[in-house]
Formats: structure tokens, sequence, C-alpha cells
């Protein structure tokens, strides 16, 4: 099974930057896509042999996720089922049978860290939902976690040190769900892996000089790890702030 994340930073943009072209050469199993920044009707994506599912925000062109899936599920579900946290279109859970597929944007926790204290009650949220689903069968979190965990995922650690996504708390909360019984695929197949980015500020030319962050990952819980065939990044595909990140399950 070959799976993409992207955060594509607003759908409708990226498609007129070759998503599509994209998309047909990652050829991917199941693609899960962040800040689509749209509501469903808003597009009409020809897709031939995929199952689309979407979870859009109330407030319109903001957040939101997206599933594109060759295999239907055998179901799917939107958000935590928490009031409080189900209005951005942060999540979508599909369930394969064998496996949890989880698509998700982690929030922000914004400049001066204004959205921190509520960033750590979704963290707190998500590692129940996870761990709970984990009971059953396996996890795969994917997506825009909105974090650099270790130094060696962000060019600049020292800079950038209490700035969003890369306080302790967030840090601390990354260490915490991988404890919980989950692994870092891109980690754990790439351990010394450095200048290796999925994300990059439209500031000073950060990209051509590879001045990045990486954000985006595929968490996958311990007992499938051994069937993590390979996790990598693809800085050469264009489109957004982000690239696509990849997980490929033997």
């Amino acid at each position: 099974m070959k799976y993409i994340s992207w955060n594509v930073n607003g759908l409708r943009a990226c498609l007129k930057k070759g998503f599509m072209d994209a998309f047909r050469t990652l050829d991917a199993d199941c693609f899960c896509l962040q800040e689509t920044k749209l509501q469903p009707h808003q597009i009409e994506l020809e897709l031939p042999g995929y199952h689309q599912y979407w979870n859009s925000a109330v407030k319109k062109g903001y957040s939101g996720t997206a599933l594109f899936t060759k295999e239907e599920p055998l179901s799917v579900t939107y958000g935590l089922g928490i009031a409080e946290h189900d209005q951005e279109g942060r999540l979508i859970t599909a369930d394969f049978g064998d496996h949890y597929l989880l698509c998700c944007y982690t929030p922000n926790s914004q400049r001066g860290l204004a959205r921190l204290s509520y960033r750590m009650k979704w963290e707190d949220e998500m590692k129940k939902y996870m761990t709970g689903l984990a009971e059953s069968k396996p996890v795969i979190l994917c997506g825009d976690l909105n974090v650099a965990h270790e130094d060696i995922d962000i060019a600049n650690p020292a800079a950038n040190h209490k700035n969003a996504g890369f306080t302790d708390e967030e840090r601390g909360k990354m260490t915490d769900l991988l404890a919980a019984g989950f692994t870092d695929s891109f980690r754990y197949r790439n351990p010394d892996a450095r200048n290796a980015y999925s994300w990059w500020s439209y500031f000073a030319k950060s990209r051509e000089r590879n001045i990045g962050w990486r954000i985006d990952y595929f968490l996958v819980s311990d007992g499938w790890k051994e069937n993590i065939r390979d996790a990598s990044i693809h800085p050469e595909i264009m489109g957004s702030d982000h690239c696509p990140v990849e997980l490929d399950l033997g």
C-alpha cells in the first residue's frame, strides 16, 4: 500500500500549480490532503478509480481535509466527536478493516502562541482518540501535525525555540504520543537523515535554500512498524509551501 499526505495550502490554487500532474505521478492507493480551504460544492474533481471524502471547516476558505482512496473504506467518520474540535474540518478517519487511516491537520499555535492552550487540548483529545482506536486494530495517522519534533527536523532550531511549531509544549506532546505506541515512520527508516524537510516559509527564498521544517508525518502503530517498507519526502514536487510525504507498507 502506498500512502501520500500533502498540505496543499488551498486545493483550488494547487490545481493551477500542477496538482493533477503530481497526483498521477505519485499514483498512490490513498491520498490525504490538508488545508483544502474549500467547501465540497466549490469543486468538482474528476479522479477515476478513487472514492472521495471531504471534511470542510464551517468557516469558508479555511482549514479542511480530504481523503481520496482506491479501496472503499468500511466506514468513514469526521472529526473527534467533540463539538469544540469539530468546526474546522481537521480530521477524517477511514476504517479499512485491518487498520484505521487518519488524515489530520493539527491546529497551528499561531503567532505569539495565541492558540497554544487550545492546541494542547486538541493534542490530549487526539492521543485519547488514537489510543482508543489502537485497542482494536493498528492506526496510521498522517498529515500536517504542525510540529518539528527534534532539532534534526528543523533547519534553525535555536532561532525557532519557543516559536509556534517548535515550543517545548508542542514537542513534548509529540513525544508523549509516540510513547503511547506509535512510530514516526520517516525517522524509523531514516534515523540520521538531515536537511529533510516538508515545509518552507515563503520568506527569503527559504525553499531554494532548504531552510525548512519537517512537520508532515506518517505515524504508525508500533505493532505495524515492521511493515514500513519505506517512508520518504518529495521536495521536488511543487504547488504548495509543503511537499508531499509518502509511506509504503509491505
